[in-house]
């Protein structure tokens, strides 16, 4: 097993190879939404023992965060449309994972809050999140798994900055 030489380094268009780079600009979108989904896939089955369903993971978190949230605050920040919040919500609080409370302050809103069961469910959901990243990140360094987040953010920012442009 011998060096290689740099004939084999170099693809057809005379530039060193790498299994990572994007072939064709298009590819982006394709890969990013892709590997979404794969992550998504895994985490939804890290879940699902758990009682939760895909999405309610990050209703969860956000009120873990700031509880007592609107569901027109909950869906802006999650980035899902409010009918599809309010949907979320009424399911969960079947679930008795959520409750729904009038403002102390203004009686026309109402706002959403954990319930012990739903703060019970926190430590799964972690858990199921760190698992996922481990098997996402299989083969990747340290610096490599952070040099990939503050890309992934970088892109976000783009794509939300031009989404509030609209």
């Amino acid at each position: 097993m011998g060096k290689k030489n740099k004939a084999e380094k170099k693809g057809k268009n005379g530039k060193k190879k790498d299994e990572f780079l994007i072939d064709e600009p298009h590819d982006l979108a394709a890969i990013l939404v892709q590997a979404a989904r794969s992550m998504r896939t895994v985490l939804s089955r890290n879940l699902v023992e758990s009682g939760l369903y895909a999405g309610q993971d990050g209703v969860m978190l956000a009120l873990a965060e700031t509880d007592g949230l609107t569901a027109g605050g909950l869906a802006t920040r999650l980035g899902v449309k409010a009918p599809t919040m309010t949907r979320t919500i009424g399911r969960m609080e079947a679930q008795g994972f959520l409750e729904r409370r009038p403002d102390e302050d203004d009686a026309r809103l109402t706002k959403v809050y954990l319930t012990e069961p739903g703060r019970n469910r926190l430590q799964t959901i972690a858990e199921a999140g760190q698992h996922s990243e481990k098997l996402a990140t299989r083969g990747l360094t340290d610096k490599q798994v952070r040099t990939l987040m503050k890309l992934l953010r970088a892109v976000d920012s783009n794509l939300q900055a031009a989404r509030a442009a609209d």
